[in-house]
C-alpha cells in the first residue's frame, strides 16, 4: 500500500520514477536483491513466484526534510535521504505501505543505502524528476536497484481538450525512455503516465497512450482521482464506471493519487477497502493516497517538524481502513487475458488534438552537426529566458519560413527536422535562416535580435542528413527514422502547446 504527495502543478511534464518491493519481503541483508516486479498484460507480478502484486498502493513522496542536493542549480528536493527515511519509515510501515511515489530525484546522489533501507522495510519508492535533461541520468541511477518498478513520463500534462496536443510529446518520451532502457540492456522496467480525472479527456487520453505499436505505448496507466468523499459509495463516486472503462485495458492501471480533496476533513478513506475488494481488485492494482506530508493544502497524513513526526486523524483513519484490506492474488501462469490495445482517437477540433504520428527521437549528433554548420548563431550573452520573445520576433519576420525547420505540430503530425533540438540550437537555426534570406546581412539579424556572425565551428554541413529536410529543415521528420538514442533523447512540454509553447531542452 502506499501514500502520496504531488510535487508539481498540472502543466508539469516532469519525468517520474517509481520503484517497488514486496510488502512481505524478509529483513534480509541490505546487499540482497528483493524479488523484482514484472508486468504481464494488465497485472503486476513478482518475478520469481508469479504471485500478483495485490497491493501496489503507491506513496506520493515530496517535501519534508532537508534539501538533498549539494548542487546549487537543482530546483527540487530529493526526499530519499537517510535521515528522512529513518524518521519516516516506521510511520510508513504502520500504514502497511509497500510503494511510495516521489516527484523529484537527484541522479547525482548515491541511493544505494536509501533503496536498501526501503527494501528492508518492504517499501517501493517512486520519484519524479522535472528536469528533461536528467531523464536518462535518473534511469541510469535507478535501474540498478531491483526494487525499482517503473518510470512516469509525465503527470497531468494534458488536462483539457485544447491542450491534448501535448500528449504526443509525452508519448514520445515514453517511447524514447523504453528504447533507452532496452538499448542499455537494463532490466525490463515499465514506463507509464499519470492522468487527471477529466470527463472531457479521460477516455481519449487512456486510448491514445495505449494505442499503436507496443514500443510506443505505456507499460502502465495511472489515474489521479478524488471523486470519493466521506461516506460515498462505489456507484455514487463513479468508481463503478471507471472500473468498467478499464476492464479490458491491456496494461496495469492503478490510482496514482486518491483521497478526497474538497475540504472534507478529517478524511475517512472509506474507498480503500473497496479499491482492494472484489469489485475493483480484478481491474485495479491498488492506488496512491494523497498525501504523506502536511502542507498548506491540509491533505497530509503527518506533520513533520525536523525529526519529529506527528500523525494526524487522517493517518489513523487510513491505517484503520488498511487493516480491513485482504487481497487474493492471481498466479501468473493462470493469467491469460484476451484484450487488445485501444484504437487511437481521431483528431477533432472539439475533443482531441494529437495525431497518432509521434515526434522524432532527439538526435544530438544531427543537432550538433546543424549548429556547427551555421554562419550566424545566437549570442552567448543572450539569456535563455528571453528566447521566447526572440523566437516570436524572428519567426514573425517576412513569411516566417525561417522557422519551418523547428516547428512541431502534433495535430497534423508534422515536425520540422530540427524540432527535437534544444532551444539554443533552434534559436541559432532560425537566426541563420533569416540571415541567409537577407543576403547575409548582419544588420538584418542584429535588428531581429542579438546574434553574432561567425564561421561554422567545423564547417560541416547538416545537409548530410539529407532526408531530414535539407538546409531549410522544412521536411517533416519521420519518427521511424533511426536517429539513434542519445543521452538527451527526451522531451519536456508545457500543457498548452501552441507556436513555440513546446520546450525542447
Amino acid at each position: 500500500m502506499s501514500v502520496g504527495m504531488r510535487g508539481f502543478g498540472i502543466a508539469s511534464a516532469a519525468a517520474a520514477l517509481m520503484a517497488t518491493t514486496s510488502l512481505f519481503v524478509s529483513q534480509a541483508a541490505v546487499q540482497n536483491d528483493v524479488d523484482p516486479i514484472v508486468i504481464k498484460d494488465s497485472k503486476f507480478f513478482y518475478k520469481s513466484d508469479g504471485i500478483q502484486l495485490g497491493i501496489a498502493y503507491q506513496q506520493d513522496y515530496q517535501g519534508g526534510g532537508n534539501s538533498s542536493s549539494s548542487r546549487s542549480d537543482n530546483q527540487y528536493t530529493d526526499p530519499l535521504q537517510i535521515d528522512n527515511l529513518k524518521r519516516d519509515i516506521p510511520y510508513l510501515k504502520q500504514l502497511m505501505t509497500n510503494t511510495i511515489r516521489v516527484y523529484a530525484v537527484d541522479p547525482d546522489m548515491d541511493h544505494q543505502e536509501a533503496m536498501s533501507m526501503l527494501a528492508d522495510a518492504g517499501i517501493t519508492p517512486a520519484r519524479n524528476d522535472r528536469l528533461y535533461a536528467r531523464y536518462t541520468a535518473v534511469i541510469d541511477e535507478m535501474s540498478k536497484y531491483s526494487n525499482t518498478l517503473g518510470y512516469f513520463a509525465g503527470n497531468e500534462v494534458s488536462n483539457q481538450p485544447n491542450n491534448t496536443d501535448a500528449s504526443a510529446f509525452v508519448k514520445a518520451a515514453v517511447r524514447d525512455s523504453k528504447a533507452y532502457i532496452k538499448k542499455q540492456g537494463y532490466r525490463d522496467i515499465g514506463v507509464g503516465y499519470a492522468t487527471n480525472d477529466g470527463a472531457d479527456t479521460r477516455e481519449n487520453m487512456a486510448n491514445y497512450f495505449n494505442c499503436g505499436e507496443p514500443e510506443n505505448a505505456v507499460d502502465f496507466w495511472s489515474y489521479n482521482i478524488y471523486s470519493w468523499c466521506g461516506d460515498s459509495s462505489f456507484t455514487e463516486s463513479g468508481y463503478d464506471v471507471r472500473t468498467e472503462e478499464f476492464s479490458n485495458y491491456t496494461v496495469p492501471v492503478f490510482f496514482a493519487e486518491y483521497g478526497c480533496n474538497n475540504e472534507v476533513t478529517p478524511r475517512t478513506f472509506t474507498d480503500t477497502p473497496v479499491l482492494y475488494g472484489d469489485k475493483m481488485n480484478d481491474v485495479w492494482s491498488g492506488g496512491t493516497v494523497y498525501m504523506y506530508f502536511q502542507e498548506d493544502n491540509d491533505y497530509g497524513l503527518v506533520r513533520v517538524d525536523g525529526n519529529d513526526v506527528k500523525p494526524n486523524q487522517d493517518f489513523s483513519n487510513l491505517a484503520s481502513q488498511f487493516s480491513k484490506v485482504s487481497v487474493t492474488g492471481t498466479q501468473m501462469s493462470a493469467y491469460n487475458p484476451t484484450a487488445s490495445p485501444a484504437e487511437c482517437p481521431e483528431v477533432s477540433t472539439s475533443s482531441w488534438a494529437a495525431k497518432a504520428t509521434l515526434p522524432p527521437t532527439p538526435n544530438q549528433e544531427l543537432c550538433s552537426c546543424m549548429y556547427n554548420s551555421l554562419k550566424c548563431v545566437v549570442s552567448s550573452d543572450v539569456d535563455q529566458d528571453n528566447y521566447g520573445d526572440l523566437f516570436s520576433t524572428v519567426c514573425g519576420l517576412g513569411d516566417g519560413s525561417q522557422c519551418d525547420g523547428i516547428n512541431a505540430n502534433a495535430t497534423t503530425g508534422e515536425y520540422g527536422a530540427y524540432s527535437m533540438c534544444n532551444s539554443t540550437e533552434q534559436m541559432a537555426f532560425v537566426l541563420n535562416q533569416y540571415y541567409q534570406a537577407q543576403d547575409s546581412s548582419n544588420k538584418a539579424v542584429n535588428g531581429a535580435g542579438a546574434a553574432s556572425s561567425e564561421t561554422g565551428g567545423s564547417g560541416s554541413n547538416a545537409n548530410s542528413s539529407g532526408s531530414f529536410g535539407g538546409s531549410s529543415g522544412a521536411m517533416t521528420a519521420i519518427p521511424s527514422v533511426e536517429f539513434g538514442i542519445l543521452p538527451v533523447a527526451f522531451m519536456a512540454t508545457v500543457a498548452a502547446v501552441s507556436g513555440f509553447g513546446m520546450l525542447l531542452l
